[in-house]
């Protein structure tokens, strides 16, 4: 069992970490329902966002007497087992004798935490829990929590919020300036290539600290958590899948590209690899809407979390970029659960890169249609087809910085630039 007198050290010591960090506000969920489970990929601002409600808290008049706040990824609490939870609200009694609200961080270290939670939340403790592990969300565990606790994902800065945190105007009289134009743009191009991981907005070299990211997700959240014993054969798996991002990808044909590369690996060992990775949140999948079932788990499309992620793998990365950021653009608007039934692909008598059913809106994604014209035929012709197989409300192209107006029997389809669809 953990020693009490460490436990109140690290507790009082949290309180001055987060008075004292810089945050950068991000939209909270209302607090008309008291317990929150926040998952996202590590470094996603999960932390930052129970620092700002803490920091919120301590300015409308609440003092640290009503709040307690953990990161079970300190060192100091390596030897914490679940046995020890009961000892966390003991000692707050003992520091200051009053009921508080719970910061609990990344907590999924903890097998077990989800039957503490669920007894917090049976003694209405309000609670905040934060997890880099899409299992928090599980079936089972979300039976053990027993619907007392919402949850929010967590994903990187959205383009408003990177042009926020940069000072970067983005209504209508500023973009039509050509200096404010150009700025945003320039934004544009940092974001585009880079993310919006939070702490490597403000750097201006941020390759160095996106590889420290994925080898911590890829070391640790993938290889040692699932105790994979080779680590390289993962490597390749992830490379061959960020080459493959524009493109329905099956677990046969992993399973042959990556045999002949490294030996002999077997679709379940695929499988399993992949569902890893989405567990850690690195990649995201994309079901066909039009496919039978086994080929609707089998045959994806998939996407990294983060652009910046997904540019250290490649070298001619841009078409691969933008697809990658309308899906995650999806993401953030629709959610990404398990089953994920609000945003799919369409691959049958036509193939459309993004349907969204309850809009009615198929999507395209390509770089610039200006180039060879069996580029622009394949996009136009799919959305001019697609209303014959899916009802369709809207059809748009987005592109890096192309604008355009297709008519046909079925209306218009608009072609535009990927950052301003986003800013809509």
């Amino acid at each position: 069992m953990i020693n009490k007198v460490v436990l109140k050290q690290i507790l009082a010591s949290n309180q001055k970490d987060v008075e004292q960090y810089q945050i950068v506000p991000r939209e909270l969920p209302s607090d008309e329902f008291e317990r929150r489970v926040f998952i996202g990929v590590r470094r996603a601002g999960k932390t930052f966002m129970l620092y700002q409600k803490m920091q919120q808290m301590l300015a409308e008049g609440h003092s640290w007497t009503d709040m307690l706040y953990l990161n079970f990824e300190d060192d100091r609490l390596a030897d914490f087992k679940a046995e020890d939870f009961e000892l966390i609200l003991e000692c707050h009694a003992e520091m200051y004798d009053k009921r508080p609200m719970l910061f609990l961080d990344e907590v999924q270290n903890i097998d077990g935490w989800e039957k503490y939670a669920r007894r917090l939340a049976d003694a209405k403790y309000k609670v905040w829990i934060t997890g880099s592990n899409a299992k928090m969300l599980s079936s089972e565990i979300m039976t053990t929590l027993g619907g007392r606790y919402l949850s929010t994902e967590v994903y990187p800065y959205s383009f408003q919020e990177f042009l926020k945190i940069k000072g970067v105007p983005y209504d209508e009289n500023t973009l039509l300036a050509t200096e404010s134009r150009a700025k945003m743009l320039r934004a544009w191009n940092e974001y585009f290539e880079w993310g919006g991981l939070p702490e490597s907005v403000s750097l201006s070299v941020k390759r160095d600290y996106l590889t420290s990211t994925l080898q911590k997700i890829y070391l640790g959240d993938i290889v040692n958590r699932n105790k994979i014993s080779n680590a390289n054969l993962l490597r390749l798996l992830l490379k061959k899948i960020a080459e493959s991002v524009k493109q329905p990808i099956s677990y046969n044909r992993l399973s042959n590209v990556l045999s002949s590369v490294s030996g002999k690996i077997t679709m379940p060992t695929v499988s399993k690899y992949i569902e890893y990775s989405e567990s850690a949140w690195l990649l995201l999948r994309l079901r066909n809407i039009s496919a039978a079932f086994a080929d609707k788990e089998s045959l994806c499309k998939y996407y990294f979390i983060d652009n910046g992620v997904l540019h250290l793998f490649l070298l001619d990365s841009d078409t691969a970029l933008l697809e990658n950021l309308t899906a995650l653009t999806l993401f953030c608007k629709y959610g990404h659960d398990k089953d994920n039934e609000r945003v799919f692909f369409y691959n049958d008598k036509v193939e459309v890169d993004f349907y969204i059913p309850e809009e009615k809106l198929a999507i395209q994604a390509s770089y610039s249609l200006s180039g060879a014209d069996s580029t622009y035929d394949r996009e136009v012709d799919a959305l001019k087809k697609v209303p014959n197989v899916l009802e369709c409300n809207r059809r748009v192209i987005l592109t890096y910085d192309e604008s355009d107006t297709i008519t046909d029997e079925y209306g218009t389809i608009e072609v535009m630039p990927l950052w301003k669809w986003i800013l809509e």
